[in-house]
């Protein structure tokens, strides 16, 4: 059954946004933002989400809102909508671009509901393209090279697209942070990346679990010695991977279930 798309909304410090408040985002290259999905109005890694946005704004702007206050505007957003949705928390300065940093200027926080996400079913096949973004452990935006990279990656017949630094270390992908599995342990790539909320949620879940971890450089000559990979983000702690490049990765069912369980474990909290 469709959704009615007037269930989600659009708030600005926990208002409804008008179009003047949008403004300073029309064309806004300097925030930063966290994405989440929301079900039975719950979140899972909601501190995560929160510290995400602490550090980053503590980064781009030299200052943070309260957590008290993110998440009062979380709660109308989630409020106005339905129990399951996906929800985008944007921070920024309505000064703009282009300014000096002005320490006396306020953060504003516009919320965005949109329909429950949950990822392509997979196996995906991804190229591989050099880039490295700038500040890549922050979840900013103006980030033109992405869609451009997943969308040329399209055109050649892949699903998305795998980022290496200049170093030739897989780092990330598109939209998505990748994980491998060597048959024993999960492994992470070891690269300058924006470290996800889902990573971050599935890798504390897997410490619980007592499942092998290990961070390592990866590069295009070490796949074919792994048993598997998987991209993950926000919709999803695991969708298959079966190529990078040229090399073809072997399909890993119990690797995917274990991120899924992973996943699973970690309780979801009401902002």
């Amino acid at each position: 059954m469709s959704v009615d798309s007037s269930s989600f909304v659009a708030h600005r410090n926990g208002r409804p946004a008008v179009a003047e408040d949008l403004i300073p985002l029309a064309f806004a290259g300097h925030a930063h933002f966290t994405a989440m999905q929301v079900r039975a109005g719950r979140v899972r890694g909601l501190d995560l989400h929160l510290r995400r946005l602490r550090e980053a704004s503590m980064t781009l702007f030299g200052q943070a809102l309260p957590d008290e206050r993110t998440l009062a505007y979380l709660r109308a957003a989630l409020q106005a909508g339905p129990q399951d949705l996906s929800l985008v928390a944007t921070v920024y300065s309505p000064a703009g671009e282009f300014t000096a940093a002005d320490e006396a200027a306020r953060l504003d926080l516009l919320v965005r509901t949109s329909a429950a996400a949950s990822g392509p079913s997979g196996p995906l096949a991804l190229s591989v393209v050099e880039y490295e973004r700038y500040l890549p452990r922050l979840k900013h935006v103006g980030e033109v090279a992405k869609t451009h990279a997943m969308r040329e990656a399209i055109a050649q017949g892949y699903d998305d697209a795998a980022f290496v630094d200049r170093q030739g270390r897989l780092s990330e992908a598109s939209i998505w942070n990748l994980a491998f599995w060597d048959g024993q342990a999960v492994v992470w790539p070891q690269a300058p990346m924006l470290g996800g909320t889902t990573m971050a949620i599935v890798r504390r879940q897997l410490q619980r679990l007592g499942v092998a971890q290990r961070e390592q450089e990866i590069r295009a000559a070490d796949l074919p010695a792994l048993a598997g990979a998987v991209v993950m983000n926000s919709w999803t702690p695991g969708v298959a991977v079966h190529r990078i490049g040229a090399t073809e990765l072997p399909p890993a069912p119990d690797f995917l279930r274990l991120l899924h369980e992973a996943y699973r474990a970690e309780p979801a909290v009401s902002p």
